[in-house]
């Protein structure tokens, strides 16, 4: 049955393993970085470097903001060398292009990758001409989610209204806040049809043939 989203004005979409396929695995390439970052700054040898990425990860909600926590990690330093990884796993959609394009109203990135990053993927991904804006990390002023208050700043900057809003994501716990607010919460990827939390309104393994079945407003 086609989800109900006919209430929904404005488009929030998550960027990483949610506008393109986790199965594609290019986080894994910034991952890897990530993972020798922390083995530099620490002097972990890998497997304990990859137990505190993940708890940095589960704590603070990126690996970034438990390094700046701890660490003083200049944030900007740490952007621009795990996001500096080839591009050539991603590819262009023709079926992400076509259901994007045909969704009303405004379509917003929320992301907590950097404000570089997002502009090489979705370009890579050939839909950037389709969003209205970007909110990053930079935006966000590096509290990434899912910390309420992040949330609450989106929706006060882009002057959104949360009960006209659908929220696209392939983290869980980052829809929470976003139903606090009203909107309609949507998981996605392969591990979407197990949850069971009741902020998840809707679940799609794939994420371009459920924005095509997708019922929406029609112009009046």
């Amino acid at each position: 049955m086609s989800a109900d989203l006919s209430r929904v004005e404005t488009w929030i979409f998550d960027l990483d393993n949610t506008l393109y396929p986790a199965e594609c695995e290019y986080m894994a390439l910034i991952e890897g970085k990530m993972t020798a970052f922390v083995m530099r700054e620490t002097g972990l040898a890998r497997d304990e470097a990859k137990a505190l990425q993940k708890s940095y990860l589960h704590e603070h909600g990126t690996t970034l903001a438990g390094l700046m926590a701890n660490h003083g990690i200049d944030p900007h330093a740490f952007l621009d060398e795990v996001h500096d990884v080839a591009m050539d796993r991603l590819l262009p959609d023709p079926a992400l292009l076509a259901a994007l394009t045909r969704l009303p109203g405004r379509r917003l990135v929320f992301t907590n990758g950097g404000s570089k990053h997002a502009a090489r993927v979705l370009e890579r991904l050939e839909i950037a001409d389709l969003f209205e804006d970007v909110f990053h990390l930079e935006a966000a002023d590096f509290v990434p989610k899912p910390a309420q208050a992040t949330y609450e700043n989106l929706v006060r900057i882009h002057g959104v209204d949360p009960r006209a809003a659908a929220f696209f994501e392939d983290s869980e716990r980052n829809l929470k806040p976003a139903a606090v607010l009203g909107m309609a919460t949507v998981l996605v990827g392969a591990h979407a049809a197990q949850c069971s939390a009741d902020f998840v309104h809707h679940r799609t393994d794939k994420l371009p043939p459920f924005l095509m079945d997708a019922r929406i407003r029609t112009a009046a």
